[in-house]
């Protein structure tokens, strides 16, 4: 027998060893991208994220740009698949595997540069702004973006989350980024100095300081987080309606949906006279609450006006409404002796679910999708402050509760408390209503403001300024939450300072970039030298 044929035994085994050890990064990555995902509510499991983070810089260290872009996106796959499974719930996989798709090229993208950072000194400071940098990028774009995911929403029972009170989500986010790569690179060094008996003092240190400096800001920042009223009280009261069925049928089914609201608040105003619950000084509705347009449907109108008038106070009623030959998703504040006084229109409307971009390409693909918006929603232009008694409260209608912009220019325009009414009956008893829970506790946070959260199937919540939730609901169940709650008028250093935070941030992460793909330059001329 040959001699290489007595070899070929044992060197197959070693080959496939090595094709099979090639594909641990990737394996790596994706379980990284997953372990994120569990870091998000329902689960409260949010320091997930940094072992999370410290896994994705492992596999991404030292990489060709080429291997990080796939790298990239398999963490993308493995953290928004799950995460934003949500999307699919009614029309299927296809809109829901298209978003990830897409949503997923803006991380593979970070991890290129991450990857090209990674060699410079204090890498985790300049890979962390790339995160948030992407961040940014995917909250604007396309279709004008679609924040779902920011790393600062799955912290809303982590210890950073005083951070937003200093600069918002993308300050929020960082520190988490930040910490998961400081960790990975401590690590790093411990073992790097125990195989080669020298310390790197120097990166030991950033190593170091990328961790405690997170944790110490985030202990600093309690000082800012405060549920003292400023500006005295209200006592607010949440309807949550329920809808006769999940789903999309829902809205076929309009008028039971106004009915269930009204007779929730009905309910509320018995219990009132009986003195089993306080007297509120006003009432929120749901978004979708009434979309039977009450100032073209004398039924609708009359409903709530015997609402509102059974309660005695004014009820803020989420509406569809056409006017001027525009379709508005509005919240209308109706008086009990006024009727109609104001109203908002949402501003950030969704894309694919209140208007439909590229009709013809979508309806090309499956006719049944544009079905789905027959016609398109239109956008508000002013921002939401309803003036009630005295107070005055911001709204961000569901969707825009994800925008950094929506949610802080209410209160810039003198929002004393925020309210974030929104419909979730669509999604059926998915994560959904509880990741976009945990955005308003974020919110509450970074304003420093109440924030109450109506939903027609809920989970509908009171929500205090410190992001603490003192009452909420169950899904897809009738209910009201009465409370009395502190209004406040200061502006943390997040509100004052808006996105200048994100936009330094962003140059942290262009001036990172830069250096690298610099450095990267001079090193291959030297070697052509």
């Amino acid at each position: 027998m040959d001699q290489s044929d007595q070899l070929r035994p044992s060197s197959a085994p070693t080959a496939r060893g090595r094709r099979l050890l090639r594909l641990v990064p990737a394996v790596a990555s994706a379980l990284c991208g997953a372990l994120l995902y569990v870091s998000f509510p329902p689960r409260t499991l949010w320091w997930l994220a940094l072992p999370a983070f410290a896994g994705f810089a492992w596999v991404l260290r030292g990489r060709s740009w080429k291997a990080a872009l796939g790298l990239g996106y398999l963490f993308g796959l493995g953290f928004l698949l799950p995460l934003l499974v949500w999307t699919g719930v009614e029309v299927g996989p296809g809109p829901w595997l298209a978003l990830v798709a897409i949503e997923a090229v803006f991380v593979a993208l970070v991890g290129v540069g991450t990857a090209a950072v990674s060699k410079l000194p204090a890498w985790p400071v300049w890979a962390a702004a790339l995160w948030i940098a992407g961040e940014a990028v995917r909250a604007r774009v396309p279709f004008r973006g679609f924040p779902w995911g920011k790393i600062a929403f799955g912290q809303a029972d982590g210890v950073f989350l005083p951070l937003a009170a200093v600069g918002g989500t993308p300050v929020l986010g960082f520190a988490v980024v930040l910490c998961g790569f400081g960790l990975y690179e401590a690590g790093r060094l411990v073992a790097e100095g125990r195989r080669t008996r020298a310390v790197r003092r120097g990166a030991a240190a950033a190593a170091l300081l990328s961790v405690a400096v997170p944790v110490a800001g985030a202990v600093a920042a309690r000082s800012l987080v405060s549920d003292k009223a400023q500006a005295g009280t209200a006592t607010v009261a949440v309807i949550q309606g329920n809808v006769p069925r999940s789903g999309l049928e829902f809205s076929a089914q309009r008028r039971a949906v106004l009915d269930y609201h009204a007779r929730e608040t009905l309910k509320l105003a018995a219990d009132i006279k009986a003195g089993k619950a306080p007297r509120p000084d006003y009432v929120l509705w749901p978004e979708n609450s009434s979309d039977i347009d009450p100032f073209t449907n004398p039924d609708a109108a009359a409903v709530i006006d015997g609402a509102a008038k059974a309660v005695g106070v004014p009820i803020s009623v989420g509406g569809v409404v056409e006017r001027d030959g525009k379709l508005l998703n509005e919240q209308i504040l109706w008086d009990p002796v006024k009727g109609p006084t104001q109203t908002y229109d949402k501003r950030q409307v969704q894309p694919f679910g209140e208007y439909l971009p590229l009709r013809g390409l979508v309806g090309a693909i499956n006719k049944n999708w544009t079905g789905m918006v027959r016609q398109d929603f239109s956008r508000g232009g002013k921002p939401g402050v309803f003036a009630i008694d005295g107070a005055r409260v911001g709204l961000a209608t569901c969707y825009e509760a994800a925008f950094d912009w929506a949610v802080r220019d209410t209160v810039t325009h003198g929002a004393e408390m925020i309210s974030v009414p929104s419909n979730n009956a669509t999604f059926d008893r998915s994560e959904m209503t509880y990741q976009q829970l945990a955005m308003s506790r974020v919110r509450a946070v970074e304003h420093s403001r109440t924030v109450t959260v109506p939903v027609t199937s809920g989970v509908s919540a009171i929500i205090m300024p410190d992001g603490k939730i003192t009452q909420k609901t169950g899904m897809f169940v009738p209910a009201y939450l009465v409370q009395k709650v502190p209004l406040r008028t200061s502006k943390s250093p997040a509100t004052e300072l808006g996105i200048l935070p994100e936009i330094a941030l962003v140059l942290v992460a262009a001036g990172g970039l830069g250096w690298a793909i610099g450095s990267g330059v001079r090193a291959r001329r030297a070697g052509d030298a």
